[in-house]
């Protein structure tokens, strides 16, 4: 009986160690994202990465679609050249014009694609594709790229669904970009704040200079006091030596 339950308890372990060992071997399947380099500030302009992984373990990634947001359109798309891709930026017309250093831009950038001139993303890897962006929108906290992923075998991942706040996430989610708080304008307050800044340390540096100068004058007249009664002393003392001798 001792040895049954001994076997039993035994047994009930290394059920739940291999299971264990299973969770953690399973592999977290990833999808595509986008991290900005930095921060990406509302009303500024932004460096992103969009990061493809490839999830197949008999194809590489060969095409990679992403679709910018047409109800946040963009006036400033520019891709980074990547090593072993070719990329395509394709524009459109805007309903509404945009209004950007004063001149209003009639079209926008609506999607860009990268396509492999080799091997592409191949099983086991992932890529980044960088994207400068701005300026970028004031009234929104996040921006969705709906992407489309390609593989060698044909087979089409489609990245396109929206995730919703307080949802589990979907299966195939959008690569969502998340906004920071717009920062000051550098060529307005801030640079009035350095300004006044500037007049202070200037202020700060006179005063300065002028208790060194102060302190200066101190010091030298105390020097010749210091001077003119150690030599009325020498001579006080010379006219008594000789009253003494007389």
């Amino acid at each position: 009986m001792q040895i049954s339950r001994t076997a039993s308890r035994v047994t009930a372990a290394v059920a739940v160690a291999g299971a264990t060992v299973l969770a953690v071997s399973v592999p977290a399947f990833a999808h595509v994202s986008v991290q900005p380099e930095g921060t990406a500030a509302k009303g500024g302009y932004a460096t992103v990465d969009f990061k493809v992984p490839n999830e197949r373990d008999n194809a590489s990634t060969t095409k990679v679609e992403v679709n910018l947001p047409a109800d946040h359109p963009l006036a400033s798309v520019m891709p980074q050249p990547v090593p072993g891709w070719n990329v395509k930026v394709t524009k459109s017309k805007l309903d509404k014009p945009l209004t950007m250093h004063g001149e209003k831009i009639g079209e926008a950038v609506t999607k860009v694609t990268w396509t492999a001139d080799g091997k592409g993303i191949q099983p086991g890897y992932f890529q980044k594709f960088p994207l400068s962006l701005g300026a970028l929108p004031e009234d929104t906290d996040q921006l969705v790229f709906k992407a489309i992923q390609t593989y060698s075998n044909k087979e089409v991942v489609r990245w396109i669904e929206v995730p919703q706040e307080g949802q589990d996430e979907p299966e195939n989610p959008a690569p969502t970009l998340a906004l920071s708080a717009a920062t000051d304008d550098h060529h307005g307050t801030a640079a009035a704040a350095g300004d006044d800044d500037a007049k202070g340390g200037d202020e700060n540096d006179a005063h300065q200079e002028a208790a060194a100068d102060s302190t200066d004058n101190t010091a030298r007249v105390l020097g010749i006091v210091g001077i003119v009664i150690g030599v009325a002393g020498v001579a006080y003392g010379v006219l008594a030596g000789r009253r003494r001798t007389a």
